[in-house]
């Protein structure tokens, strides 16, 4: 699967077991003039400490933080969906719910990948990586159906493969690659370059 020439609006990953490795691979390698924003849905408990921003934010000089409800999404941003909370794409912004959980989860990979599909069309990014279930597949098939692009973590690399390989049968045209090449390979994308960057009302 090859990206298209028009610039992307928004990165959307997804992770379960395994993330923080998978995670801290992909912001340490991503360079400091990212202009896209990050959303990221790491699978955790309702009750998790506030821990995982800190511990990505060690690893990258991008802002990382935990989304809040209405905020406005930002490039060079790394947005973390906060736990027991859907995280949504909204437009240009934001928005938290806590709806039932969806694959047994909240927050919900699906869920947000379906957003950004469904808000950003042909401008969203949808990036599946390590995890034991297989929450992330119809969400990345969304985001390919409207036109976006779909990255899986190759399944063989990824402490748990079965979210990257029930993404592979949802979208078998993804885009594989390792861990350490995500990061390179998200950072050539149109839009990912500050000289290339959506205009903002252009999402």
């Amino acid at each position: 699967m090859e990206p298209h020439d028009q610039a992307y609006a928004i990165v959307v990953v997804g992770a379960s077991w395994g993330g923080l490795s998978a995670l801290t691979t992909l912001v340490s390698g991503l360079p400091a003039d990212f202009a896209l924003p990050i959303a990221v849905v790491q699978h955790r408990s309702k009750d998790a400490e506030s821990l995982l921003g800190e511990l990505l934010q060690d690893h990258t000089s991008l802002v990382v933080r935990e989304a809040d409800d209405k905020e406005p999404i930002c490039g060079g941003h790394v947005y973390l969906a906060p736990a027991d909370y859907h995280l949504l794409v909204d437009g240009e912004h934001f928005s938290l719910t806590t709806d039932p959980p969806v694959r047994y989860s909240r927050p919900s990979i699906d869920v947000t990948f379906i957003s950004a599909a469904d808000s950003c069309g042909a401008g969203a990014v949808g990036v599946v990586l390590t995890g034991a279930n297989e929450d992330g597949s119809e969400g990345l098939k969304r985001i390919v159906a409207r036109g976006g692009y779909a990255v899986v973590q190759t399944p063989d690399t990824a402490e748990i493969a079965t979210m990257p390989r029930a993404a592979l049968r949802a979208v078998p045209r993804a885009t594989v690659l390792t861990m350490p090449e995500i990061a390179g390979h998200l950072a050539a994308l149109p839009g990912a370059s500050p000289t290339r960057r959506t205009p903002s009302g252009a999402r």
